[in-house]
C-alpha cells in the first residue's frame, strides 16, 4: 500500500511540475506585450499614417496643462498633416486678439522624414498653414510615449506629451 502511495505522489508531483513548467512567467508575458507593443509602432510610423493624441501641453513659460478632457489630435498622413491641438503661450504677430487661439491648420507636408535613432523615432515635418509655417518635431519611443513639439513663425513653441493611435475610418474602426 504504501509502494503505490509512493507511485501515486511521484505522479501527480511530476503532473503539477510539467503543467507550471508550460506556463509563461510574468516576466516573459510583460516582455511579449513590450515586444508587440514595439511592432504596432514600427507598423504605424512606417506606414506615415497615424494620429497624435495630447495628454499633456506644456508650453513655455506656462505651468503644464491636463489635455484628457479637451478634444486635440494632429493626424499625419504621407500627403496631409491636420492639426486641432489647443495653445497656451505667447503669440507674437499675425494672430488676431479673440480669434481661435489654437494650432488648427491643414496642409500638405513640405517636408517628412523619420529617423530610428537608439531608443525611439524622430519624425521631422514642416507644413505651411494660411498665414504661418508650422514644423513638427514628434518623438516616438518604442514603448509608445509620444512628445510632438510644434514651432511656428508667429508663437512661441509648445510641447505636448501623449501617443499615436492608427487613424480611425468613418463608419468603423
Amino acid at each position: 500500500m504504501k509502494k503505490k502511495t509512493a507511485i501515486l505522489v511521484i505522479f501527480i508531483s511530476l503532473l503539477v511540475t510539467a503543467t507550471y513548467a508550460q506556463e509563461k512567467s510574468k516576466k516573459q508575458v510583460r516582455e511579449e506585450r513590450k515586444m508587440e507593443k514595439q511592432k504596432q509602432i514600427a507598423a504605424l510610423v512606417d506606414s506615415k499614417a497615424f494620429v497624435f493624441i495630447g495628454r499633456t501641453a506644456l508650453p513655455q513659460g506656462f505651468r503644464t496643462m491636463d489635455l484628457t478632457t479637451n478634444p486635440n489630435y494632429v493626424q499625419f498622413e504621407p500627403n496631409k498633416i491636420k492639426s486641432e491641438m489647443p495653445f497656451f503661450g505667447t503669440a507674437y504677430s499675425g494672430v488676431a486678439y479673440g480669434r481661435d487661439g489654437g494650432l488648427n491648420f491643414e496642409g500638405s507636408p513640405q517636408e517628412f522624414t523619420i529617423e530610428k535613432k537608439k531608443n525611439a523615432y524622430q519624425i521631422e515635418t514642416v507644413v505651411k498653414g494660411e498665414t504661418d509655417i508650422f514644423t513638427l518635431f514628434l518623438s516616438v519611443s518604442f514603448g509608445g510615449n509620444t512628445t510632438l513639439t510644434i514651432n511656428s513663425n508667429n508663437r512661441s513653441s509648445i510641447s505636448y506629451n501623449g501617443e499615436i493611435r492608427p487613424i480611425e475610418t468613418k463608419g468603423g474602426k
